[in-house]
């Protein structure tokens, strides 16, 4: 696999990528003080859980443009990080510090599933539709946060979801959709940054001027000392007991398909692939995904993973790892001044993550719609990510529609053995649900 990244020529293109990767820090800081929200319920300090997951990010997505040389941004995982706290802590009563264990060991094993190369024998088992639909199916997903974010779309006791009521807020994240998307189909540079900041504007000018729903800036001073107090806290003996082998498991599955499902996507996206239409550079990246979860196993976070949110940076002009490294450097400052973060509401971010969606749709044309036996499957992917939330829940049954209507049509020969053992580790990690 040809290891080759183009690298920025002029002060044009590093401009652009320096703009990416603020961009997707943009889109991706929210983490930053919402993993501490998540994680302090399972028992650990608010305080430390911020300065790990800073320190998580920081590292991961330096690694990830100096080492893998791609323009993805790397910080511990929405989803694996309720899986931490409400699974493993307060559902089988594991205590934070063997969790916390338990994440770094999970890093080990992809670590050696990495640099053995497994799991990019895994990335090229999965066939292309299936590829295809992934991505859109993340697209679907990263649109429904922002809609979510924003209080588009809501909670319905009759129908599950429905719209919001219009009001200051709804018009604030609408402003912000089209102006960003005006920006954008002007081909305007930094559009998306652009339409964060300008949203950020009218969303606290407004929130002074009309209150009501609208999210008000409320500034808690600029500066938090960080706090180490969690580094190296983890219980590295009593996590490796059988009775958490299930919890490293489950950590090992989602982590691995939810990495591998995101640089899939991003990659074919973007157009990130080698001369065989492999994403690009992906042994380094899954190696930079597993020291990710390693580190937040040491740092005191639940396990990292390449974020979706990325696709801003990307749509933004993000090729190379300038922006990756751009963005990992704008979360060191915030060791420091956290507090600063209370000025970018989501309803700013919102619009970025929606007009994301319309960009990582697009390769759901190459689907053969009309070959049912590969368009059931590809449906299936890429709906249930959304409607299930859940990325790992949409290439389960991705994977196993896949097999069983191959089966059932006598072509068992298409079905590689990385395919069947995939097959194998989706049914066990259904039932650990």
């Amino acid at each position: 696999m040809s290891t080759h990244t183009p690298k920025p020529t002029t002060q044009s293109h590093r401009w652009t990528e320096i703009v990416a990767g603020a961009s997707s820090f943009m889109a991706t800081a929210y983490i930053i003080v919402v993993n501490p929200a998540v994680l302090s319920q399972a028992g650990l300090p608010f305080a430390a859980v911020l300065t790990a997951t800073v320190l998580v990010s920081f590292f991961s997505s330096l690694m990830m443009g100096l080492y893998a040389r791609n323009p993805i941004l790397v910080a511990p995982g929405m989803g694996l990080n309720a899986f931490f706290t409400f699974s493993v802590v307060l559902g089988m009563h594991v205590p934070w510090a063997v969790a916390l264990g338990a994440v770094f060991w999970a890093g080990i094993i992809f670590l050696l599933l990495s640099v053995f190369n497994i799991r990019t024998h895994i990335v090229k088992a999965i066939p292309l539709p299936l590829r295809y639909a992934i991505t859109g199916g993340i697209g679907l997903f990263i649109a429904l946060i922002g809609f979510v974010n924003a209080g588009f779309i809501v909670h319905h006791p009759a129908t599950v979801i429905g719209a919001g009521k219009l009001n200051p807020s709804l018009i604030v994240f609408l402003f912000g959709l089209f102006v960003t998307g005006w920006f954008i189909t002007r081909n305007l540079k930094g559009a998306v940054l652009l339409g964060m900041l300008a949203t950020t504007l009218v969303a606290c000018t407004l929130g002074r001027v009309w209150g009501g729903d609208v999210p008000v800036v409320t500034w808690k001073g600029f500066f938090a000392a960080p706090d180490f107090s969690l580094l190296f806290s983890l219980d590295l003996v009593h996590s490796l007991s059988w009775a958490l082998a299930p919890v490293i498991f489950s950590f090992v599955f989602t982590g691995m398909f939810d990495g591998l499902s995101t640089f899939v996507a991003l990659s074919e996206a973007a157009q990130l692939v080698d001369e065989q239409g492999e994403p690009r550079n992906i042994k380094k990246s899954l190696i930079t995904d597993a020291a990710s979860t390693t580190l937040a196993g040491l740092f005191g976070s639940s396990p990292g993973t390449a974020y979706i949110e990325s696709a801003v940076g990307i749509e933004a002009g993000g090729r190379t790892g300038l922006t990756a490294i751009t963005g990992g450097l704008l979360f060191l400052p915030f060791l420091f001044l956290s507090p600063l973060l209370t000025a970018i509401p989501a309803v700013a971010t919102a619009p970025a993550l929606v007009l994301v969606g319309a960009y990582m749709i697009r390769p759901v044309v190459k689907i053969q719609w009309l070959k049912m036996e590969e368009a059931i499957p590809a449906f299936l992917a890429m709906v249930l990510i959304p409607f299930s939330y859940s990325i790992t829940q949409g290439i389960v049954w991705g994977f196993l529609s896949w097999t069983i209507l191959k089966l059932a049509n006598g072509k068992h020969k298409e079905i590689s053995i990385a395919l069947w053992i995939i097959d194998v580790f989706a049914i066990v990690a259904l039932t650990l649900e």
